[in-house]
């Protein structure tokens, strides 16, 4: 096989992986939400509190994997992941005990982690081997992809399938998924070196520049986990948009999909960290359009602001974590993710309790725009410490 051509079956082998653990295990949940309320009995709080418990599953997935440094290990935990997100996706229609569906969001979690983190580092791995570019923005095109397939899967069979039917049907195309996730991932390579024989090493940046870098993260999180979780339910109840929050939310997927790869030939141009504080002002507008002008004019333009910057932003700071330690990317890329995972057990809460409180999602909105513009902040004055710190927080320069 051509190298050209392994190189597209590895990438493609990472975006079906990732439309299942993301689109399908994760990210129907949002879309299907105001169906499960009305059809289940699934109440607003307990909706926020399965949100919560998804990203602690989540969460536990990023702490294993900034544990794990061997690659063999990392590769069987990717594929037993995969399995799992097809498990998580069936228990979801199987019952309406919140037990289980608590117990289904949790794992679904441990494997959309398998999928973003592991996945990533082993694709990110093989790229570098292989003197491919180390970027992950065509990889990370699965995210995009998989939220605009959740919801167009979703608004198709509302005409026809009830809540649990629909889960069953996204089992059925999660089974579909599995086989080029799992077939088309090469075992992985332990040795040191690359295909041309040069030597892969680590290369971090100071302590204070990463803890600033997690921070920033931390803020994106917040940004992200509010609009996502929520924001077909905060549509669906504005006046006169009920039924549009499917749409808004398909369109912040397909906004998504291409999103990475351009914000890689951004960074090529201007920096990675330019580009972060680029994505992020762009989100704040993308997050709080909504609220602020209403209408659907309005809630499209946030959507396609805000798709087409969210996964741009996981991308650039997953790549550069990979970049900074390439022997062992999925380490350090679960190490940002603790940070970025934490903002998504607290976000969903709290805006449950708000909601409850206020009777609409919508505060949730004023609580994720306000973490990006700190978030902003701090890259901002991250790129400070980049200039005075010099050489030691320059990326590693990507293999040709």
């Amino acid at each position: 096989m051509s190298e050209q051509r392994q190189r597209i079956k590895v990438l493609s082998a990472g975006i079906f992986s990732l439309i299942l653990v993301m689109g399908i295990a994760r990210f129907a949940y949002t879309p299907l939400l105001p169906l499960m309320q009305h059809q289940a009995g699934l109440g607003v709080a307990a909706a926020g509190w399965l949100a919560a418990i998804n990203y602690a599953g989540y969460l536990s997935g990023a702490l294993i994997a900034s544990l794990i440094s061997d690659m063999v290990l990392k590769d069987r935990l990717y594929r037993i992941g995969m399995i799992v997100a097809i498990v998580s996706t069936v228990m979801m229609g199987m019952t309406t005990d919140f037990t289980v569906w608590a117990i289904s969001r949790f794992v679904a979690g441990l494997s959309s982690a398998a999928g973003l983190l592991l996945g990533s580092g082993l694709i990110l791995n093989w790229l570098i081997r292989h003197n491919h570019h180390s970027e992950l923005g065509i990889h990370f095109a699965g995210i995009g992809l998989g939220i605009a397939s959740a919801a167009a899967a979703v608004f198709l069979m509302n005409q026809w399938l009830s809540w649990d039917q629909q889960w069953f049907a996204l089992t059925a195309l999660g089974c579909l998924l599995l086989v080029p996730a799992l077939g088309w991932l090469p075992p992985p390579d332990r040795s040191a070196m690359t295909k041309t024989g040069q030597k892969m090493e680590d290369a971090p940046p100071s302590a204070f520049f990463m803890g600033l870098l997690m921070s920033a993260y931390f803020c994106a999180g917040i940004g992200y986990v509010v609009s996502a979780t929520f924001i077909v339910a905060i549509i669906d109840h504005m006046p006169g948009m009920t039924g549009r929050g499917t749409l808004v939310f398909f369109v912040i997927g397909i906004a998504a999909a291409p999103s990475c790869i351009a914000w890689d030939l951004i960074a090529r141009r201007t920096g990675k960290l330019n580009a972060l504080i680029a994505a992020s002002v762009l989100q704040i507008a993308g997050i709080m359009l909504p609220v602020l002008s209403g209408g659907l004019f309005a809630a499209l333009a946030g959507a396609i602001l805000f798709g087409g910057t969210v996964m741009g932003i996981v991308s650039l700071v997953l790549t550069m974590a990979g970049q900074y330690y390439p022997t062992r990317p999925a380490k350090m890329m679960g190490k940002m993710t603790l940070s970025y995972g934490a903002a998504q057990i607290i976000a969903p809460a709290v805006t449950g309790w708000l909601a409850a409180r206020a009777g609409s999602y919508a505060d949730g909105l004023y609580l994720a725009g306000g973490a990006m513009f700190a978030g902003t902040v701090i890259l901002l004055l991250l790129r400070t410490v980049e200039k005075r710190e010099g050489d030691k927080t320059i990326v590693p320069p990507q293999l040709p």
